[in-house]
């Protein structure tokens, strides 16, 4: 029982359940905190840990929220969002990859990470496992957690693009298991499945008796294919979005998923009492996010981002760092760093202290070959990332 696996914590001498124990925190705000202490001493650190990118909102979007809450809307929104939002969500599913969606499908909730808290109340019970690959978010599995299930995590390599496989469904389904959580473009890795991988997974998630959920949270942020949706050959896959990455809106907290329409009903009574509702200002800037105007911005953007992942493509090679897999989309190149460490924490930690480069260690990710990776963030501009090259040029010389 819960009561039963319980202890003091050492600062606060309170009880602390075992659930809350076993949620790991991110190593990375290990370095932002420290990265920000060193900068608030006069170090100038240039910023390669965090994943948001450094573009401000959409100015047409920001301007839609200021309309809005001079018209006075500032109250409640239903428990699932508004629903002239929602209608806009399944219109840009339509326009953008001809997919037909009930608008009633579509859930707004507080970011992405509000959809997937919905999901693991609803979908995960005490000792049910959700599977994912290893390199992964690390959250997702958090969030299992919290609700007495667990992450199940899949060793995925470079030789499978560091995504999960219908083979790899087929080896470690168990009877447990759920559903499988995948993630495209995937977040330390920027790898993207194709439609014919994605309705594969599907289709082998449901006939060993389970669903297929996908993070679409970078869609939009693809270079080199144009973005795709599972809902194009997987009608029934689950899908998490957001409006933070593509869009910009990552202090806004606002985010979506498409699910299956006769789970509402549960989706939106957990909702009423976790969230009460979505926020409304970021709801009403996101009205205008699938406007040409602001269509013509983020598409900008992304052809600045490409830019910046062709060029640590070309420069952290020749640092001493492998690039396995090279990223389809997102926002990192996630780099194979043997060469240097085999303590990911330490590594990074080190280089930003004696080079002002802030970086994410692979600990983050999971437990397959973390030791041995770090993921590069291409969230500053090409000039900084030219600095921050020409620092860990020299510092690697020299600890090498």
């Amino acid at each position: 029982m819960e009561h039963s696996s319980r202890s003091i914590h050492p600062a606060t001498g309170q009880a602390m359940t075992r659930r809350s124990r076993e949620i790991s925190p991110f190593q990375v705000m290990e370095i932002l905190t420290e990265a920000q202490t060193l900068q608030a001493a006069g170090q100038d650190i240039i910023h390669l840990e965090v994943g948001e990118p450094d573009f401000p909102t959409p100015a047409p979007m920001i301007d839609a929220a200021f309309t809005a809450l001079r018209a006075g809307n500032t109250g409640y929104t239903p428990a699932l969002g508004m629903p002239a939002l929602r209608e806009k969500v399944a219109h840009w599913y339509q326009q953008r990859f001809g997919i037909s969606l009930s608008p009633a499908r579509i859930i707004l909730t507080p970011g992405a990470s509000g959809a997937l808290l919905l999901l693991a109340a609803s979908r995960l019970g005490p000792g049910d496992q959700l599977m994912l690959a290893d390199p992964g978010y690390p959250c997702n599995r958090h969030f299992a957690r919290l609700f007495e299930a667990c992450g199940q995590l899949i060793p995925a390599g470079p030789q499978q693009r560091y995504q999960l496989t219908p083979a790899l469904l087929e080896q470690h389904w168990s009877p447990a298991t759920r559903a499988a959580l995948v993630a495209s473009p995937a977040n330390p890795t920027g790898t993207v499945l194709s439609l014919p991988e994605l309705s594969q997974l599907a289709t082998t998630a449901e006939r060993l008796g389970g669903e297929l959920w996908v993070d679409e949270i970078y869609q939009g942020l693809n270079y080199g294919s144009e973005p795709q949706s599972v809902l194009s050959v997987a009608d029934n896959a689950v899908v998490i979005n957001s409006f933070s990455k593509y869009f910009g809106m990552t202090g806004w907290r606002l985010g979506w998923a498409v699910v299956p329409e006769h789970w509402l009903p549960t989706l939106e009574t957990l909702a009423q009492n976790v969230f009460l509702a979505p926020p409304t200002p970021a709801q009403h800037a996101a009205m205008a996010a699938f406007e040409p105007e602001t269509l013509a911005i983020l598409e900008q953007r992304r052809s600045i981002l490409a830019e910046r992942r062709e060029y640590l493509l070309t420069a952290l090679p020749e640092l001493g760092f492998v690039v396995p897999v090279a990223p389809d989309g997102a926002l990192y190149v996630y780099a194979d760093a043997s060469r240097f460490t085999n303590n990911s924490l330490e590594f990074c930690l080190r280089a930003l202290r004696e080079t002002g480069v802030a970086l994410t260690p692979g600990i983050d990710f999971g437990e397959y070959q973390a030791q041995t990776h770090i993921r590069f963030a291409f969230t500053a501009d090409l000039a900084r990332l030219k600095q921050a090259v020409e620092r860990l040029s020299d510092w690697l010389v020299a600890i090498t």
